[in-house]
């Protein structure tokens, strides 16, 4: 099969875009799509030809500056967040493409509506913009510890049994709005397993060089595994849609999630139909006279020269 039939199957096999009858379980964080024994030794050459690709149509995107598109990557933690951004993204045009770590919200941020934060982080147009996390924490740690909920200065008749639902519904509809105004959204979920999050949260304890990306935080939030699974789970079945689609990325494998997401972002930017700008006849015909100017320049030059 050729490759490219191949990434079309990947694509399809871990897109979302319709969240009813969405069952997490149903994906297998160990996934390789049947391809782990062909694809792992070739990984490397096929990251790089994802990666000129991506090249080639961000310096199309960033010419045409009419469009821009999001990533959006939640996860557990250890599952790759970082790792994936950094493999996928390099060599990039760091002059297009924006980077944003959202952690606890600050004061000032709590005194804001939940969406403030990263809408002041939204890619211009011609442009990248990376979330690592992002808006979707308010509809999963802050499910999952009710108790951040009550520090959000939010009215008391305004916190109730449907405040997730309704939260659903006022990211859904966000995500319609930028992508009615040329913003396209991507989104991952790096669907890592409780094995694999023991074996590297152990590597990081075990290496020194490693300790510093390792929190005690981290083992209390390994305590509620089920309840974020279930709140991911809840999450992709209300906000998958056929404008902002997620992607459940199986992340156990880290060169087959990169490469996955890499896949994605390129299958992304060229359904942009992307294209450098033409210039009108007008515009032209000055292109043509500033040509004949400097090529006059450099003719004046060689008849000194040889003058010399």
């Amino acid at each position: 099969m050729e490759a490219g039939k191949k990434i079309q199957q990947i694509l399809k096999r871990y897109r979302v875009e319709r969240g009813k009858g969405f069952d997490l379980a149903e994906f297998k964080p160990d996934d390789t799509g049947g391809f782990d024994q062909e694809f792992k030794p070739d990984a490397q050459a096929l990251q790089q030809q994802q990666l000129q690709q991506l090249t080639e149509l961000q310096d199309k995107l960033y010419a045409q500056d009419r469009r821009a598109l999001l990533l959006i990557f939640q996860a557990m933690d250890a599952a790759g967040k970082d790792g994936t951004i950094k493999h996928v993204m390099s060599g990039v045009n760091p002059q297009g493409c924006q980077v944003f770590s959202f952690k606890a919200p600050s004061p000032e941020e709590l005194n804001h509506d939940y969406l403030w934060r990263t809408s002041r982080c939204l890619p211009q147009r011609g442009h990248i913009g990376i979330f690592n996390r992002s808006y979707y924490e308010e509809v999963l740690v802050v499910r999952v510890h009710p108790e951040l909920l009550e520090k959000e200065p939010i009215p008391d008749e305004l916190v109730g049994k449907k405040i997730w639902k309704q939260r659903f519904e006022d990211i859904t509809a966000f995500e319609r709005y930028l992508t009615r105004n040329g913003i396209a959204v991507r989104k991952f979920f790096l669907h890592l397993s409780k094995k694999e999050q023991r074996r590297r949260f152990l590597e990081r304890l075990e290496q020194p060089e490693k300790n510093w990306k390792f929190s005690a935080a981290d083992i209390r939030e390994r305590e509620r595994w089920d309840d974020y699974q279930q709140a991911y789970d809840d999450m992709i079945r209300h906000t998958a849609t056929r404008h902002a689609p997620w992607f459940v990325v199986p992340a156990d494998h880290k060169w087959f999630a990169r490469l996955v997401v890499s896949f994605i972002i390129v299958d992304a930017l060229k359904e942009m139909k992307l294209a450098y700008p033409t210039v009108d006849a007008a515009a032209h015909k000055q292109l043509q006279a500033a040509k004949r100017v400097l090529e006059a320049e450099a003719g004046g030059k060689d008849a000194d020269r040889k003058r010399r």
